[in-house]
């Protein structure tokens, strides 16, 4: 007995919502709700609004998804320099 097959898609994130729901419009217009897969809750890799993410959907239920990969560049909110200034606040924290 195979796995379910689930299918993939690119598109971008246009809304945070609350507990790491976010809504996602699809390159084909479809809009859907999406939380954070697990491991990007592990590795705390941060979506923002206008991020391209890749997303895990079942064909049973094409209204939610799985983003599971934040694709780096223009409309990847991150960028360099937020490490130095997080560790600063931990140290500051843990006096």
């Amino acid at each position: 007995m195979a796995k379910e097959e689930l299918l993939e898609f690119e598109g971008e994130v246009t809304e945070v919502l609350t507990d790491g729901n976010y809504r996602v419009t699809l390159e084909n217009g479809h809009e859907l709700m999406a939380y954070a897969a697990g491991k990007m809750r592990k590795f705390r890799i941060k979506t923002l609004a206008g991020d391209k993410v890749t997303v895990e959907m079942s064909a049973y239920d094409l209204t939610k998804g799985r983003i599971t990969f934040r694709h780096k560049g223009e409309g990847s909110g991150g960028g360099g320099g937020g490490g130095a200034a997080k560790g600063n606040f931990r140290r500051a924290r843990g006096r």
